[in-house]
């Protein structure tokens, strides 16, 4: 199988290159990934469990779903294709929220962060995912910030951002 290849940025996101994964992530380059967080009618928040095979944060909670850019491909494209890939079904509408900064707690990406609703039922690839289940957002921030081994730095960068988004008065 050949190694993905993600467009290498510069601290204003634009493309100054290319390169492997494992060199973008060895070295700590700049790059792009979508985060999804993915919310049923009762409010609460999907998260996954990534399977133990993954290269970064094996058998770590992570966003309801997550993914780096292709080479070439924009940001909305790689959360529906993201969607896709990790939870097996097609995505509903997507709502992009807002962005963070490529920093170490998102692991040197930029990152778009998404929000949409869903009841699944999800198909996980088990490439991809080990499993899933649905979380109260009242704590989550304290109860991973207790239990930080089990979840991503990633997510709770992303779950922090979320959070101050809410708090700022852009909605849920």
């Amino acid at each position: 199988m050949q190694e993905e290849i993600f467009d290498l940025v510069d601290m204003d996101d634009r493309v100054i290159g290319q390169a492997a994964r494992s060199r973008v992530h060895a070295e700590g380059l700049l790059h792009r990934a979508v985060h999804i967080l993915v919310f049923n009618a009762n409010g609460e928040l999907f998260i996954q469990k990534r399977s133990m095979s993954k290269d970064l944060c094996p058998g770590m909670w992570s966003s309801s779903c997550a993914g780096h850019l292709d080479s070439g491909e924009d940001y909305d494209h790689a959360a529906r294709r993201e969607f896709a890939e990790e939870l097996g079904i097609i995505p509903p509408p997507l709502e992009r929220l807002f962005k963070i900064p490529a920093c170490k707690g998102t692991g040197h990406e930029f990152v778009w962060v998404y929000r949409c609703e869903s009841e699944g039922p999800f198909k996980l690839s088990v490439e991809e995912v080990e499993r899933g289940e649905w979380r109260s957002p009242v704590g989550l921030a304290a109860f991973m910030e207790e239990h930080a081994r089990e979840y991503t730095l990633s997510l709770r960068t992303v779950w922090a951002a979320y959070e101050n988004h809410c708090k700022a008065g852009r909605g849920l």
